[in-house]
Order: structure tokens, then C-alpha cells, then sequence
């Protein structure tokens, strides 16, 4: 059995990718994967650690303004398709799971014109334009919020909910303890912008810190590109970096972001569904800070989707004072039952079988089910 997996190249894409190829292998023995990709490190990283070979496939992203680059792009798509003909023509998968995203075009496309069973995760409760394209090409389609169904053929689309690495649930707290050497005193603040960082977030962070480091203890996933500037902030307004109840880190590799995840009272994230997903698997009482430019607004859809349910609180970037952010942080602290059903209503956004659902979706294709 051979499966081409592809997406885009953040860790939204890529972490359920091969928790589904995990989910696979556990159903079926000999099954081998080809990810189709663009070049980008992480992608590179992600799939190196999981043993699975990869190809790279040119594509042309959508842009919503005004740039020279969507007149180039425009190139890149065929060329892309070409690449993906050629490397699917070698290969010949028995299906493709798709990931979505404006990289998985040309290997869809690709996958259609040689009918090979396509089946798509769409995570987030509004799909993009890619995703919607791709819709049209794909066999099934697995759903993470009910009310994406409507962009999509009706007898096309499962809600599976969005799969999530199961690293991610068995956190250390006594290892995160004693890895950024932190005390029971005081609660713990998980800061997350995704595996890119989030400079919005950073930025409020810093400027509340003084009052925040107060009442709390932060650990803040800065993105490796903003690490820096991060550090040169907190030292200019007298904080300094592993002291004063304040531990920045670039990127947090699996393990320490499992340990984490066991040892916050509170979660501080972008809106991505992959982020919502792990939030809501351990169960933490999330601020939620959606991207303001973010495809269709697919963020700030689902922050407000878990928001409706008393699932988390979301603050706009617009609206990311440092006394707003303080004052919902004092909330949580401070109100335990306010905080159990913050606690309560995320759970209820974790499929704990949505990677099962979703190798099951790809075998059944296959198999003719």
C-alpha cells in the first residue's frame, strides 16, 4: 500500500500528516508514504524524524493584495502540476491525503487527472480558497467544525475532528519543573504563537510583563526568528531572561511542549486548528489571540466557534491592550470555576479518534469501501 501525503509547510499541516500515517501503519502492514512539498525546513525536519521520504513539488500561493508575486505564482502552479504528474507517475500511490493549503494543489490536480482516491482534511470552520479547489477533486472530505460542511458536497464530507500527536498528551509536569526551575508558588502561563512564533503576542506579552510575571509564571515560545528581539525587549523594561518568573524559548520540541501543556494553567495561542486541537486535549483554559490576516479569517471563525461554547476567551489583535490581557489573565487566576469550565467546555473540541477516523476514511478508499 503506498500513500502520498501533502500540505502546507507549517506545523498545522505537517503534525497531522503523520499522525495519520501513524494511525495507518498501526491498521495495516508494508504501507509506505512519499510527502509532496515545498522546501521548507520544517517540512524537511518533520518528515526525517518520521522516516518518510519526500520530493519537492513547485506551487503558487493565493494572496488577497496587491504583490508582483501573484503574477509569478501564477507560473509556478503549472510547472507545479508537471512536477507532481511526474513524481505520481513513478510512485503511482493507491491514495493522497491531502492536508489542504494552496501547496497541495498541483499534487491533488495531479492526483485526479490519474484518478487516484483523494481524501482531504479541511481543520479549520471556514476553508480557504485552496481547500476549496481542492474540494472539487477529492474523493472524501474530513471535517474538523460542523459548519465547514457547507462549502463542501454534502456526500463527500465526515466530521473527524483535527488528529493530534499523542506526544502531546503524556506531558512530564515534574520534568517541565524542573527543566525551567519553577516553583509551586505561582501558576504557569504558557505562551504559544504557533511554530512560526507570533510577533502580535510577543509584543503584548513584553508589554504587560512587569505585571504579569506578578501573579504568574511564563513560559514563552517566542519562533525562533523573533527570539531575539523578544530578549532585548524584556531586558530594556528590566526582566531578564530564566529569572523574574519569565522563561522565553525559541521553539519548543515536542516533549518540552507536552511537559508544558501538563504543567499550564493557562494557554496563550494563535487560533490555528492544530493549536485549538492540543489546547482542547489537555484540557487548559486558553486566551485565545486569532491572526488578524489570516485566509478568510478562518482563525478568528474558530477562536469565536470555542468562544460560543464558553470554551475559551478570544481577544482580538486590535484589541490586545496590556490592561485587557492582564485582566483576563487575573480572571482565570482568580475565579476556579470560571476556570474548570473554561477547562470543561475546550475538552469537548477534542476528537481523541480523529486520526483514527481519518486512516480509516484513506483505507476504505483504497479498498473500495
Amino acid at each position: 500500500m503506498r500513500i502520498v501525503l501533502t500540505g502546507g509547510g507549517t506545523g498545522g499541516h505537517l503534525y497531522p500528516l503523520v499522525t495519520v500515517a501513524k494511525k495507518i501503519k498501526e491498521k495495516r502492514e508494508g504501507v509506505e508514504f512519499l510527502y509532496l512539498g515545498s522546501k521548507k525546513e520544517l517540512e524537511k525536519k518533520i518528515m526525517n524524524e518520521n522516516s518518510i521520504e519526500m520530493k519537492y513539488v513547485m506551487s503558487g500561493k493565493f494572496r488577497r493584495y496587491a504583490s508582483l508575486m501573484n503574477f509569478i505564482d501564477i507560473f509556478k502552479i503549472p510547472i507545479g502540476i508537471i512536477q507532481a504528474l511526474w513524481h505520481l507517475l513513478w510512485y503511482m500511490p493507491d491514495a493522497i491525503f491531502s492536508k489542504g493549503g494552496y501547496a497541495s494543489i498541483p499534487v491533488v490536480f495531479a492526483g485526479w487527472l490519474y484518478r487516484i482516491p483523494i481524501l482531504t482534511h479541511e481543520s479549520d470552520s471556514i476553508p480557504g480558497v485552496a481547500n476549496r479547489i481542492i474540494g472539487k477533486f477529492s474523493n472524501r472530505i474530513a471535517i474538523s467544525y460542523p459548519r465547514a460542511e457547507r462549502y463542501f458536497l454534502k456526500t463527500k464530507v465526515y466530521l473527524t475532528g483535527n488528529p493530534v500527536r499523542e506526544q502531546i498528551l503524556n506531558g512530564d509536569r515534574d520534568a517541565c519543573y524542573h527543566k525551567f526551575s519553577l516553583t509551586e508558588s505561582r501558576p504557569v502561563i504558557l505562551v504559544l504563537g504557533g511554530s512560526q512564533g507570533a510577533r502580535a503576542i510577543n509584543e503584548s506579552i513584553v508589554n504587560a510583563l512587569n505585571d504579569i510575571v506578578k501573579v504568574a509564571q511564563v513560559i514563552h515560545q517566542t519562533g525562533e526568528n523573533n527570539y531575539k528581539e523578544v530578549i532585548h525587549k524584556i531586558r530594556s523594561v528590566g526582566i531578564k531572561e530564566f529569572r523574574d518568573n519569565y522563561y522565553p524559548v525559541p521553539f519548543l520540541e515536542v516533549d518540552d511542549l507536552s511537559n508544558a501543556f501538563a504543567t499550564a494553567n493557562i494557554v496563550i495561542s494563535r487560533a490555528g486548528a492544530n493549536s485549538i486541537a492540543e489546547i482542547a486535549a489537555n484540557k487548559k483554559p486558553a486566551i485565545l489571540i486569532p491572526l488578524s490576516t489570516s485566509a478568510n479569517n478562518h482563525q478568528k471563525m474558530n477562536a469565536y466557534s470555542l468562544a460560543e461554547e464558553g470554551g475559551a476567551i478570544v481577544l482580538e489583535e486590535s484589541n490586545l491592550g496590556k490592561h485587557i490581557l492582564l485582566q483576563k489573565i487575573k480572571k482565570i487566576i482568580e475565579n476556579e470555576d470560571f476556570r474548570k469550565k473554561l477547562s470543561e467546555n475546550i475538552a469537548k473540541f477534542y476528537h481523541k479518534d480523529a486520526g483514527d477516523k481519518i486512516a480509516v476514511g484513506i483505507i476504505d478508499l483504497i479498498e473500495g469501501v
